[in-house]
């Protein structure tokens, strides 16, 4: 079409009024060209047209200001000044793993800018051994820019013109490629982490089933869960947490199951963290986001299998990784959360069911046992007669409620002495101590057999608790129990649970009530909880969770 004749589709159609340059009709102006003909333009070819946009882009970028940024942010032109820049911010003359390679390529001055505790050797060789093939005349007027698009042979690559940015990236792992005269650096991912493999995790076994675990790579985690689904609505948004540490945290949801608003609740929580760092990874996270306090039970769920993981985001869960870290954080999360197990869902629903309520059974004795049995002991006129095998003939050396105490400081000492004693000792370790305690310390009176039994019922009870951080707050609740009933017999110890279960329905973890669906009562999820349901029966995500999706997909 001829540029010379543009008009409108009225003035050219067949039987209307047709103009041309040299045609006027009263009443009717002449149309002009939006493109004036020019028989000697030529057309430009796609190298010219990516020139001039470069040309453009740069002029943009000059015409911004380095007042625009703070001092520390700006980007030195000069490579002296770069250099003493990064001596003076990152210390190198003071770590020894700092480490600046300067070469010239092209007639150009670089500097390649990486630590030797992160930089893999053989990444940062390839693009050395690239870059000096080429010649003086390869690269054109815009050295960083040519390396970019055509001379670095790195997959992951970024340019920056920040010099904070680039050294939080340099202190991540990744290597900067500086060129003399250019205020921007190109930033290569060429990490190499120091790791494990992922291997079974140690509080969260199975007889069957998957042996892999999390490890303390952020990415390695992200792969495990990726493995298991392979869903295009998976999400893994990418935040720091830490002035100082610049701590990698993660976090994942499925985009069209998490409810929007707990996605936003955490990110926003996150977000809003301002301090110097987490050395302590999740944990400290989850301090200064979920706010605990002097709470002893736990408002988020632990889990180093990529299974339950991969399973809690199917119903709507919202999971929180964090570099540095092999266990994850799943939110919210209910008090019945922390009891359920991945062995229950490995083994068919019958036998599911019956390790479930096995495990019920562990948990209730994990806390009133001992002291049901010692308000018995002292009160036997409360003993129903179908207990009548309940109490103790003789009460040893010692008063009960003593006993009681020490044998918790016992076995207490004797689980800090497993975790801190070398594998090889710890056999012989606890052989020593289940003598000095079981036996000898019976022998000479200073406890009775009774006591020594339900103390070993109710820590099997809180070992057989799935959640670490639960059944050490079970403890707890078993030792405030026993001291109300020394203090107030039966008043004492229906008051204290009471005001326990009180204080449980009260707390709420991401505005989500913690004893859900016992209170607030919802009979499905209670019996979903009390049951393991066959899967095709289990089609309906937790409400609790507010999924976009109620229904699980047909299985």
């Amino acid at each position: 079409m001829d540029m010379t004749e543009h008009g409108s589709m009225e003035l050219n159609k067949e039987g209307g009024p047709r103009l041309n340059a040299d045609t006027k009709e009263e009443g009717i102006p002449s149309i002009r060209p939006l493109i004036p003909a020019d028989p000697e333009r030529k057309r430009r070819t796609g190298k010219e047209k990516f020139v001039r946009h470069d040309e453009e882009r740069n002029e943009k970028q000059a015409k911004r200001t380095d007042t625009e940024k703070k001092p520390e942010d700006i980007m030195p032109a000069e490579m002296d000044d770069w250099l003493e820049k990064v001596k003076k911010t990152l210390g190198m003359s003071a770590s020894f793993d700092v480490q600046i390679r300067e070469m010239t390529f092209s007639g150009c001055r670089t500097g390649l800018l990486f630590l030797s505790s992160f930089a893999k050797d053989t990444a940062l060789t390839e693009v050395l051994k690239r870059l000096s093939y080429l010649t003086p005349e390869s690269v054109s007027h815009d050295a960083l820019e040519s390396f970019l698009k055509y001379y670095m042979p790195s997959i992951q690559i970024r340019e920056v013109d920040s010099f904070t940015e680039m050294v939080n990236d340099v202190l991540v792992g990744n290597a900067a490629f500086y060129v003399d005269g250019e205020p921007r650096v190109l930033l290569m991912d060429v990490r190499q982490y120091p790791g494990r493999q992922p291997e079974q995790p140690e509080l969260e076994k199975v007889v069957r089933g998957s042996k892999d675990g999390f490890t303390e790579s952020l990415l390695t985690n992200v792969g495990l869960i990726r493995r298991r689904l392979r869903d295009p609505k998976l999400r893994f948004e990418i935040t720091k947490v830490g002035e100082r540490t610049q701590t990698d945290v993660a976090i994942v949801y499925i985009d069209d199951v998490a409810d929007t608003k707990l996605v936003e609740s955490v990110r926003d929580k996150i977000k809003s963290v301002k301090i110097d760092g987490i050395p302590l990874a999740d944990k400290q996270l989850e301090e200064v986001t979920v706010k605990t306090g002097w709470n002893p039970f736990p408002l988020v769920r632990y889990s180093e299998r990529p299974d339950v993981v991969a399973s809690h985001l199917l119903d709507g869960s919202v999971t929180v990784l964090v570099d540095t870290s092999p266990s994850v954080m799943m939110l919210p999360t209910t008090y019945f959360d922390l009891i359920q197990h991945a062995e229950e869902n490995r083994q068919s629903p019958f036998i599911g069911t019956y390790l479930r309520w096995i495990r019920f059974f562990g948990l209730l004795s994990s806390m009133f046992l001992m002291p049901l049995w010692y308000m018995y002991a002292e009160s036997p006129e409360l003993r129903p007669s179908w207990l009548w095998f309940l109490g103790a003939d003789k009460t040893g050396d010692l008063p009960l409620i003593l006993q009681f105490l020490l044998v918790e400081i016992g076995v207490d000492l004797m689980r800090l002495a497993a975790v801190h004693t070398p594998t090889p000792l710890v056999t012989a370790m606890s052989l020593v101590s289940a003598i000095l305690i079981g036996d000898i310390a019976v022998k000479t009176g200073l406890f009775i057999n009774e006591v020594i039994l339900y103390m070993a019922v109710a820590a099997i009870g809180t070992f057989a608790t799935p959640s670490y951080e639960l059944g050490l707050a079970n403890r707890i609740v078993r030792l405030v129990l026993l001291l109300a009933v020394f203090m107030f017999q039966l008043p004492g110890f229906a008051a204290c649970a009471a005001i326990m279960l009180i204080s449980l329905v009260m707390i709420r973890s991401y505005n989500t009530p913690y004893m859900w669906p016992f209170i607030p009562f919802n009979g499905p999820a209670l019996l979903n909880v009390l049951l393991r349901r066959p899967l095709p029966k289990s089609r309906m995500r937790p409400s609790i969770y507010r999924p976009k999706q109620s229904d699980k997909q047909p299985v």
